[in-house]
């Protein structure tokens, strides 16, 4: 099979600068709209828990709008394009259940997710969130590692 699903020993990684560019542009640029606007942090995580507690109905409202955009993102992708992007999600499901509940445990943990502490907090050169940073991208390096040439994916 071609892709990603193939077993050569390696799991295939895409390279996509103009595609990961343009990504990182549209997030900066939100995250920079909602901290000159409502002088929130753009952490995806934090934003979901306080959708479900919010302070007040303002609070829910500009949660909400982002939440709905987040969810909405691929429709105007594909009134844009005329089709979906292919996604291909090389491993099982368990697997990616398991990633998730690790992911849960360690933003609860880490006080935020990569969002927060990798997009927002390094720019304000927050100590806690290089901290964050640096722990997501050691351990990212780890599991790749492990992933690819130990266990062999």
């Amino acid at each position: 099979m071609p892709g990603p699903h193939r077993r050569t020993g390696h799991m295939e990684t895409e390279f996509t600068p103009i595609a990961s560019t343009v990504g990182g542009v549209l997030i900066g640029t939100a995250s920079v709209l909602l901290m000159l606007t409502l002088g929130r942090i753009m952490g995806a995580t934090g934003i979901l828990a306080g959708f479900f507690s919010p302070a007040s109905r303002d609070d829910w409202l500009w949660r909400a709008a982002i939440l709905a955009g987040m969810i909405t993102g691929p429709v105007v992708y594909l009134a844009l394009m005329g089709e979906m992007p292919a996604v291909q999600v090389p491993i099982s499901t368990p697997m990616l259940l398991i990633g998730g509940f690790i992911v849960g445990v360690g933003v609860t943990y880490g006080s935020g997710c990569t969002s927060g502490h990798g997009v927002c907090g390094m720019a304000r050169l927050s100590p806690r969130s290089i901290a964050a940073t640096a722990t997501f991208m050691v351990f990212t390096a780890v599991t790749v590692f492990v992933i690819r040439h130990v266990i062999g994916g």
